[in-house]
C-alpha cells in the first residue's frame, strides 16, 4: 500500500520507512563491495526515531557541535566522529567524552585542542582543501574562494603532523562520483605525500550514491582503489543521501486570495520549514502539479509567516485548489526539519513515520512550548 495523504495531520513531514530502507540497502553494498565505511551526517538527516533502523548498516555518526555529538552518542550507539570550523573551551571538555574522532579546521585549533584529545585517546585528523570547484551554488561551496573550511596546501604545515592520524576533505555537495574521482585527483595532488603517514582519510559528504542516475560502480571502484593504494581506512559521510527520496512534507491550504495571481496560503512556509527554497534557491516539486501554464489552474503556493518573501513558487494543477486541499511537497525529508526555526511562531510541522506494514507512526508532534522554550 502507498502512502495515504489523507490520514497524514498537516503540516507533517512523512519518512516512508521501505524507502529509506531501501538506501541502507545500497548502502550496504557500497560499504561491502569497496572496503570504506559510511557514517551518517547529522547536518543533513538527524529524524534519530529512524536511528534504530540506521545502525543496522551504517557505521555511527558525524556530528558539527557538541549536541550533535551528543545526540549521536545516546541515540545511534556506534562510532561519533566530529567536525566544527571552530571549537570552544565551554563545549571541547564534553566533546571529548563523547568523541572517537575529531577532525580540526586548522593547524591553530590542532595545537590549541588537539594535546587533550590524544591524551583522551581520541584519533584525530585536519580538514584540508584540495581547491577543487564541484559545486556551482557559491553558499554550498566548501572549497570556493576565501573558504574557511579546511587547510590549503599552501598553508598546510607538515611538521605539526605528530599525533594526527587522519585528512579529511568535504568538497561536494550533491554530486555525483565523477565529481568524487576528480576531487581524489587534486587531494592527492596537493597532499598525497603525507598520506603514508596516516590512518584514516575521510572523503566528507556530499556523495549523492542514492539517486537514481550516480555511478555506484565508480564510487566503488574509487574507495577500493585508494584504500588498496595507500593502506588506510575510508570514510564517506553522507546526510541527504540517506534521507534523499525517502518522504514528502504534507501541507494544506488555507485560504485562497488574488493579486494579479491566484495565491494558495498554505499551513506550512519556505522561510521557516523549507528554508533552501530561499536561500538556494530551488523549486521544490509538488505532486499531481507542474510548470505555470502547464495545466488550466496555476497558483503560486505561499507560506503562513509574515514574511513578504515567504513564497515557494508558481505551481499549476489539473484542479482548482480549494481550502483544505493536501498539497505535497516532494523529498522533504534531507536538509528541511534539521534546519526549521519557529520564526513569526509557527508550529514546527510534524514528524511521522509511514511503516513498513503501512501504519502511520506520528512520532514528534509540536506547539507553544517549542517555541516558547527557544526564547527568554
Amino acid at each position: 500500500m502507498s502512502l495515504d495523504i489523507s490520514r497524514i495531520p498537516t503540516p507533517c513531514y512523512v519518512l516512508e520507512e521501505e524507502r529509506l530502507r531501501a538506501n541502507l540497502g545500497l548502502m550496504d553494498r557500497v560499504q561491502r563491495e569497496s572496503g570504506g565505511r559510511i557514517i551518517l551526517a547529522l547536518k543533513g538527516y538527524a529524524m534519530w526515531s529512524t536511528f534504530p533502523i540506521i545502525r543496522e548498516v551504517l557505521q555511527g555518526c558525524t556530528a558539527s557541535s557538541m549536541n550533535e555529538a551528543r545526540l549521536a552518542a545516546e541515540e545511534f550507539g556506534k562510532e561519533v566522529h566530529v567536525y566544527a570550523p571552530a571549537y570552544s573551551e565551554r563545549d571541547f571538555p564534553q566533546i571529548l567524552e563523547l568523541a572517537h574522532h575529531i577532525t580540526f579546521n586548522s593547524f591553530g585549533q590542532w595545537r590549541r585542542f588537539g594535546p587533550r584529545a590524544v591524551d583522551a585517546g581520541i584519533s584525530c585528523a585536519i580538514r584540508v582543501n584540495p581547491l577543487v570547484n564541484e559545486v556551482e551554488v557559491d553558499m554550498y561551496n566548501p572549497c570556493g574562494p576565501t573558504s574557511r573550511l579546511g587547510v590549503t596546501p599552501q598553508q598546510f604545515e607538515p611538521d605539526a603532523l605528530q599525533g594526527i592520524e587522519g585528512l579529511h576533505f568535504h568538497a561536494l555537495c550533491e554530486c555525483g562520483a565523477e565529481s568524487l574521482e576528480r576531487t581524489l585527483e587534486a587531494f592527492e595532488k596537493h597532499f598525497g605525500q603525507w598520506i603514508p603517514q596516516m590512518k584514516w582519510i575521510n572523503f566528507g559528504g556530499g556523495h549523492l550514491m542514492t539517486r537514481k542516475d550516480y555511478d555506484v560502480e565508480l564510487l566503488i571502484r574509487l574507495v577500493q582503489e585508494f584504500r588498496e593504494r595507500h593502506g588506510v581506512e575510508v570514510y564517506l559521510e553522507p546526510g541527504g543521501a540517506v534521507g534523499w527520496q525517502t518522504g514528502p512534507l504534507v501541507a494544506s491550504v488555507l485560504d485562497i486570495v488574488h493579486n494579479d495571481v491566484d495565491i494558495a496560503i498554505l499551513d506550512t512556509s519556505a522561510a521557516a520549514h523549507m528554508p533552501d527554497v530561499l536561500e538556494m534557491p530551488y523549486r521544490p516539486a509538488v505532486r499531481g502539479a507542474g510548470e505555470p501554464g502547464s495545466t488550466p489552474h496555476t497558483y503560486r503556493l505561499g507560506g503562513n509567516t509574515c514574511l513578504a518573501g515567504d513564497v515557494i513558487g508558481d505551481y499549476a494543477f489539473p484542479q482548482p485548489l480549494k481550502i483544505g486541499d493536501r498539497v505535497v511537497f516532494e523529498d522533504m525529508i534531507h536538509y528541511t526539519f534539521v534546519k526549521n526555526t519557529t520564526f513569526n511562531g509557527v508550529d514546527l510541522p510534524s514528524l511521522a513515520i509511514w511503516t513498513a506494514d503501512d501504519e502511520l507512526q506520528v512520532v514528534r508532534r509540536f506547539g507553544y512550548e517549542d517555541f516558547k522554550s527557544r526564547l527568554s
